[in-house]
C-alpha cells in the first residue's frame, strides 16, 4: 500500500505543480507588466500621490522617455513593456520542471533532503549561460524553481505525515 501512495505522491508533485508554477508566474508577470504606480516618491507618505491613484489616474514610472529629453525615438516606437526579448524564454522548462519536481519530492519521501541541494545546483549551472545575459529570464528562472520546489516539498512532506 506505500508503493501505490509514494507514487500517487510523485505524480501529484510532478503534474499537478506544473499549473500552481504557471500560475505563479503568470501572477508575477502581471505585477511585472503593471509597474510600479508612483515614481521616485514613497507612496505610503503621500496622501495626495494615493487618493489620485485611487481616481484611476497614474504617475509615469522611472525617467522620462527619450523623446522628452531631446533623444530621437523610431517611428512606431512605443513606451510600453515589449514580449520577451528571443532567447530570453529558457527551452525545455515543462519538461525540466516534472523532473525536478520528481527529484525533490522523492529526495524528500526518503528522506534525503541533500539531494534537493544537488538539484538546484544541477539546474543552476545546467541554465547559466542563458541566464547571465537575461535579467527577466533570470527572474523567471528563480520564481519558476522556487514555485515548484515549494509544491514538491509541501506535497511530498503531507504525504509523509499523513499517509505514510
Amino acid at each position: 500500500m506505500d508503493f501505490i501512495w509514494i507514487v500517487l505522491t510523485l505524480a501529484a508533485a510532478a503534474v499537478l505543480g506544473w499549473p500552481v508554477t504557471a500560475a505563479v508566474l503568470r501572477l508575477a508577470r502581471a505585477v511585472e507588466n503593471s509597474g510600479p504606480p508612483f515614481s521616485d516618491t514613497d507612496p505610503a507618505a503621500d496622501q495626495d500621490l494615493d487618493a489620485s491613484l485611487t481616481n484611476g489616474a497614474r504617475v509615469p514610472a522611472g525617467p522620462p522617455p527619450p523623446a522628452a529629453s531631446g533623444a530621437k525615438r523610431p517611428a512606431g516606437a512605443a513606451h510600453r513593456r515589449s514580449a520577451p526579448a528571443p532567447g530570453s524564454v529558457l527551452r525545455g522548462g515543462l519538461v525540466i520542471g516534472v523532473l525536478e519536481r520528481l527529484a525533490v519530492a522523492a529526495s524528500v519521501l526518503a528522506s534525503e533532503p541533500v539531494a534537493i541541494a544537488y538539484v538546484v545546483a544541477i539546474k543552476g549551472l545546467g541554465r547559466y549561460a542563458e541566464l547571465k545575459d537575461t535579467p527577466a529570464a533570470a527572474e523567471r528562472f528563480i520564481i519558476g524553481t522556487l514555485t515548484s520546489m515549494l509544491w514538491a516539498v509541501g506535497v511530498a512532506a503531507a504525504a509523509r505525515a499523513f499517509l505514510l
